[in-house]
C-alpha cells in the first residue's frame, strides 16, 4: 500500500466512522423519550431534581453511576423501599441507623415536607429510565441485590440455557408456571415483586432490615391474634399476614425504623397492584413460615 493509498484509506476509515457515529448518536436521542419516559417529567420531577442538586446528594450518592460512591446508589431506590419509609427517613435519618453501629450516617438535611415529597418524585421517575443494567454492580441499600446476583456460586457454574431441564436449572433460573404449588409462586412474587420483599424482608432468625425478619411469622402473627393489642380484623394466620400485605398500618409493628404516627413504613401499594390470586400465593408461601 502506497501513501496515497493509505491516505484515501485512512480518509474513508475516518469518514464511515463518523457516519457511524452520527447514526448512532441521532438513533439514541431519537429514543431517548421513550427510555427516560419524558412524558412523566412533571413540574414536582423537576422541582425534586433541584432538591437533588440543592443539598448536594451526589457528593455521597450516585445515579446511574455518576456521583461519589460512598453511600447506595439511589437509581432504583423506589423500587425498594416505599414512599412511607423514604419520607420518614429523609425527615431523620437517625432513627433508622445509629452512626457507632453502621460506622456512618446520612446528615440530617432539614428538608422542608414538599422537598421530600417532590425529590421522591424525582427519584421514583428516575428508577423508570430504562438504563440498561447500568451501573453493573452499584453500592446497593441494605437487602437488595442485582437480579441473579441472590444465587450461590455453585448455582451461577449450572448451565442456564433454555435447553436444559427446568429441573436442572438454579432455582433463581427457573421458569415459573401457572401449574407450581402457591407456595412456589409466592416465593417467586417475594423475590420479583416492586417494591421487592427482599429489599425489605429477610427470612433468616433474628436478621432484620428495613422491616423485621420474617422467620417465625406464623408463629407471631398467631400471638398477635391472641393479644388484646391487635385492633385488625383478621380472624386468623392467613388472614392476619393477607391484612399486613394489604394495609400495612391496620397494625403496626413497634420500633422506630418500621412505623411512626400511625403509619406503617411498608409501601401501601401491594393491595391494589397484587391480583388477588397473586397475594393468596404470597400469603401461602410467608405462612409456611412457622
Amino acid at each position: 500500500m502506497n501513501k496515497k493509498q493509505t491516505r484515501i484509506f485512512a480518509l474513508a476509515s475516518t469518514a464511515i466512522a463518523t457516519l457511524v457515529f452520527i447514526a448512532l448518536t441521532v438513533d439514541s436521542h431519537r429514543q431517548f423519550p421513550k427510555l427516560t419516559n419524558a412524558q412523566n417529567i412533571t413540574p414536582a420531577v423537576t422541582h425534586g431534581k433541584d432538591v437533588w442538586h440543592k443539598y448536594n446528594c451526589i457528593n455521597c450518592h450516585t445515579l446511574f453511576g455518576e456521583g461519589a460512591y460512598y453511600a447506595p446508589d439511589l437509581t432504583k431506590i423506589t423500587q425498594h423501599r416505599g414512599e412511607q419509609y423514604l419520607q420518614a427517613y429523609m425527615r431523620d435519618p437517625s432513627q433508622f441507623y445509629d452512626e457507632q453501629k453502621h460506622r456512618r450516617l446520612m446528615p440530617q438535611q432539614n428538608l422542608a415536607p414538599q422537598e421530600i415529597t417532590d425529590l421522591i418524585a424525582f427519584l421514583d421517575w428516575v428508577s423508570k429510565v430504562d438504563n440498561q443494567g447500568w451501573p453493573p454492580r452499584p453500592i446497593l441499600v441494605t437487602g437488595t441485590s442485582i437480579p441473579g446476583m441472590d444465587l450461590t456460586a455453585a448455582q451461577q457454574a449450572q448451565p442456564s440455557d433454555s435447553k436444559s431441564p427446568p429441573d436442572q436449572l438454579p432455582p433463581g433460573a427457573r421458569p415459573v408456571t401457572s401449574n407450581l404449588d402457591p407456595m412456589a409462586l409466592g416465593q417467586a412474587l417475594f423475590r420479583s415483586v416492586s417494591p421487592s420483599c427482599t429489599a425489605c424482608h429477610s427470612i433468616a432468625p433474628g436478621v432484620n432490615l428495613a422491616g423485621p425478619t420474617l422467620a417465625g411469622l406464623a408463629s407471631r402473627a398467631q400471638a398477635t391474634l391472641a393479644s388484646a393489642e391487635y385492633k385488625g380484623e383478621a380472624k386468623d394466620v392467613a388472614g392476619y399476614i393477607r391484612e399486613s400485605i394489604a394495609e400495612p398500618s391496620r397494625h403496626l409493628v413497634s420500633g422506630a425504623m418500621y412505623s411512626a404516627g400511625g403509619t406503617s413504613f411498608m409501601p401501601n401499594t401491594y393491595g391494589k397492584d397484587l391480583k388477588p390470586e397473586d397475594l393468596e400465593n404470597l400469603v401461602a408461601y410467608l405462612a409456611s413460615f412457622k
